[in-house]
């Protein structure tokens, strides 16, 4: 085998066939040695000694790399066979089944190591349906109630948004629309302080039975 007498970082990623988050992660882990030589270069033996041990440095830093929520999500829908949103990626981070790795412009990239060792299936088929992020109106129409009934509930504290959006005016940097996570808007619906027969039936026109709630403070009675 011809080696050459050191090697940069770039050449002794090419020398080992590893792509460039590969060798990072490697080197992150000391899976890779420190540099032998001046100015951040290997010597050609400790480049032939890291070959002889590639195989065992591939299965330890992974296939995939750190991935964003929708790339993570592409990746784990085709290999569970069930649908995973972006919301569902954070829903699992939050639970820290992925967790992030690092940011990139303050957004989240998750773990590649994790996002290749995960494998339920129903767990993601939850966070799915879990975290998922609505408007108020679309979170209004799933608890089946007014747009009005929703705006008590916001009021009395019984529901805070779980991020925001861009709203139609909003600048690249700026996320005005508040959005709901399902989960949240689950335990709500399931909350026994609430008579949610008597808030559907309310007609439009009447005072909702909510307003109560909105009036009194911590949003009970």
């Amino acid at each position: 085998m011809t080696t050459r007498k050191d090697y940069g970082p770039v050449q002794l990623a090419t020398f080992l066939g590893l792509e460039p988050w590969q060798f990072s992660r490697a080197r992150e882990a000391a899976l890779i040695p420190a540099p032998d030589r001046p100015r951040d270069h290997w010597s050609g033996e400790a480049a032939c000694a890291a070959l002889a041990r590639i195989g065992d440095i591939v299965l330890a830093v992974g296939a995939i790399p750190d991935l964003g929520a929708v790339r993570s999500a592409e990746i784990l829908s085709a290999r569970l066979g069930v649908i995973v949103t972006a919301d569902g990626v954070a829903e699992l981070s939050q639970h820290g089944l992925l967790p992030v790795a690092r940011y990139y412009k303050d957004w989240p990239l998750y773990d590649g190591r994790a996002i290749e060792a995960f494998a339920d299936p129903d767990a993601a088929e939850e966070a799915t349906r879990a975290g998922n992020l609505l408007i108020a109106d679309d979170a209004a129409k799933y608890l089946r109630i007014r747009r009005s009934d929703f705006g008590h509930l916001i009021r009395a504290g019984l529901l805070k948004p779980a991020d925001w959006g861009h709203g139609p005016w909003d600048r690249r940097d700026r996320f005005s629309v508040p959005l709901y996570r399902t989960g949240d808007l689950d335990a709500l619906a399931a909350d026994p302080a609430i008579d949610w027969e008597v808030v559907r039936a309310t007609p439009r026109g009447h005072r909702s039975p909510l307003t109560a709630l909105s009036a009194t403070p911590g949003g009970r009675r």
